[in-house]
């Protein structure tokens, strides 16, 4: 018979302390890194809040859907596993303890405790749904910084103290990475961020357009290579193709080069080619084998001579082609790559702009691709093809750049790979306005009753614009703590789970700096200072409010609402915490009110006798790799 466990809120508030307690090793400036040992004996570093999270063994279901929630989060954002799990647990303490603040702790009835924990996860909820991004618009995002794509994108060979936008971008890339892959190599990682994205930044198109392509070609757009050093990582022209030649690679002076997508066979198909093989035995079956293998070198023969005609040199095939191919290829001095991905072959035919052939007999001037050249590349300890474009500006508008992503080991070089990933996904988020709801769901969809009289509907208010940062460290969670107070204030009744929110808001700076409580003081009063002041909340930049900038301020204002303050000290580096951002931010809270909700709603665990999916080992915990190739949510 299944075992049956009534849940508890202590029980509840003692799973997810759990994963806070992993969490805290790694969150924050101070944090250091988890050691992973997998089932081979590799041994890996690791400052991932979502690889940590998802490599432990866990036994208990509420931990397991937590780690889930956290998981999806960061799928959607890029970003905020430790902060997720901090605040949650916060947050649930408090609820817990406002739920049992009438009733005797060691009470053995859950019934009434949980029904007030419910209540109140619901409210916030509610809350969180309705009324938290215009909460954050009047408290945060006036006192943000409003970054322009072009930025992003600039020439990154122009110093960052001559472009103050540019400065700031490279602070929010840098902060991201520096809680991924350390302190050391952050800044290099940022500033290859943004070289690529500029090289691939499709002229006078929204910045979703880049970024969703680079997140979608991310596979076929960089190569990660072992046993180097990190700052060997570099961009190089062209694209790599994860394949080496099938055939010899004679040194070649032909320029341009000129290729061929293949998505078959070049050898000939007996049923679709109209060649019947009779039936029958000895000598009459011997003698049509030999029929076919003379009819099908000559149609290979007949396809090559076809090839040459067009000037074709290099053909790029899906499939691994027939040995009688690769010996009439190799005859024809042509080059032959195999088995090319399917990401990279797509890539490959909007660069070049020729059209994949399936047919060999159907192989037209439209499927010739014209390149710069293609020639074999070492990386590491394989042996790659590279190839450029030929003139692809004029047509693309972009400049093809592969990423070439080093590391000491596997582990590592894995880990840049997937922060560099997640940092696209997270400027795509933060480059995403987030409409409000209200004004949205008002509009009709049907026509008016007199068009010539009624005006046409306006667009969605948008609440959260795009590309607003704000200062890290604590900034974000000290704003809306505040504009949560306020909001409370001005209620003709005190909101519970509110006032909880905003102080388990607080948790989060407080344990940034564990061994340092005066960095938690001086930021909370800068911040509160800044506000009172109108000032932008880092002290060092003013960013005024909108509305509310005066002649003085205004002037020299440049783009993005941001400009140095005349009687500015300069940025303390060392101390400085970077910028994140809003958007990222705002969903993090909302992600975490809705794991709190669904936390809540279990009052059994039934545990059954059936196998559950067990990971690799974690220095006495787990480690597996990030489930990256899952569908999205």
């Amino acid at each position: 018979m299944p075992h049956v466990e009534r849940l508890h809120l202590r029980h509840v508030l003692q799973t997810v302390c759990a994963l806070e307690e992993v969490v805290l090793r790694v969150f924050g400036p101070e944090g250091g890194q988890v050691l992973f040992t997998r089932d081979t004996g590799q041994a890996v570093l690791s400052r991932s809040g979502t690889q940590i999270l998802t490599a432990l063994r866990l036994e208990h279901p509420l931990a397991r859907m937590v780690v889930e929630c956290v998981w999806k989060h960061c799928r959607k954002t890029g970003d905020g596993s430790k902060t997720f799990i901090l605040l949650l647990a916060s947050l649930l303490r408090l609820i817990v303890t406002a739920a049992y603040k009438e009733r005797n702790v060691e009470h053995t009835s859950n019934s009434r405790e949980a029904a007030e924990a419910r209540r109140l996860a619901d409210s916030l909820l509610t809350f969180g749904l309705e009324e938290l991004d215009d909460v954050i618009a009047a408290g945060v995002v006036p006192y943000g910084c409003s970054l322009s794509w072009m930025d992003i994108t600039a020439d990154t060979n122009i110093s960052a103290h001559t472009n103050t936008n540019t400065h700031h971008i490279q602070k929010l890339l840098a902060s991201f990475f520096l809680t991924r892959v350390g302190c050391s190599h952050c800044d290099l990682i940022s500033r290859l961020t943004r070289e690529l994205l500029s090289h691939w930044r499709v002229k006078d198109s929204p910045p979703s357009l880049t970024l969703h392509f680079i997140e979608d070609n991310f596979p076929a757009l960089h190569t990660a290579v072992s046993g180097f050093p990190v700052t060997s990582s570099r961009l190089i022209e062209g694209q790599i193709i994860h394949r080496d030649f099938a055939t010899p690679c004679p040194p070649s002076d032909q320029q341009p080069v000129k290729a061929v997508v293949l998505a078959g066979y070049l050898q000939p198909n007996v049923l679709s080619e109209g060649f019947v093989l009779e039936l029958g035995g000895g000598e009459k079956k011997e003698r049509s084998s030999v029929q076919y293998g003379s009819w099908a070198e000559t149609s290979l023969q007949c396809v090559f001579a076809h090839l040459k005609r067009l000037g074709v040199s290099v053909l790029l095939s899906a499939v691994k082609q027939s040995d009688a191919a690769l010996s009439l290829a190799a005859q024809a001095q042509m080059r032959v790559v195999e088995c090319v991905g399917k990401d990279e072959l797509s890539l490959f035919a909007q660069l070049s702009g020729a059209t994949p052939v399936s047919d060999r007999r159907l192989i037209h001037p439209e499927n010739v691709a014209t390149l710069t050249f293609c020639r074999p590349i070492l990386l590491g300890d394989h042996r790659y093809v590279h190839v450029a474009f030929h003139e692809p500006e004029e047509r693309l508008a972009v400049k093809p750049y592969s990423l070439i992503l080093c590391g000491p080991g596997e582990g590592q070089t894995e880990q840049y790979s997937r922060a560099f990933r997640d940092a696209v996904h997270m400027l795509l988020v933060t480059w995403e306005p987030v409409s409000d709801r209200t004004s949205h769901s008002q509009q009709s969809t049907s026509l008016p009753e007199h068009p010539p009289t009624e005006p046409p509907p306006s667009p969605p208010k948008c609440v959260l614009e795009p590309g607003c940062v704000i200062p890290a460290g604590g900034t974000f969670e000290f704003l809306v703590h505040r504009a949560l107070l306020q909001r409370d204030s001005r209620a003709s009744h005190t909101d519970v789970g509110v006032r909880l929110l905003a102080d388990a808001l607080l948790r989060v700076p407080q344990l940034l700096y564990p061994h340092n409580p005066r960095l938690f003081l001086q930021t909370q009063t800068q911040v509160a200072s800044s506000v009172r002041n109108h000032l932008h909340p880092s002290g060092l930049l003013a960013c005024t409010p909108k509305d509310e900038a005066s002649p003085e301020q205004t002037r020299g204002k440049s783009d993005g609402h941001c400009h140095k303050r005349a009687d500015a000290a300069p940025p303390a580096s060392a101390l400085d915490p970077g910028l994140e951002s809003v958007s990222c931010k705002s969903r993090l809270v909302l992600s975490v009110l809705q794991c709190l909700s669904r936390l809540l709603q279990f009052d059994l665990v039934l545990r059954t006798r059936t196998l559950t999916h067990t990971r690799p080992r974690c220095h006495s915990n787990t480690s597996q790799e990030d489930r990256e190739e899952e569908t999205d949510d």
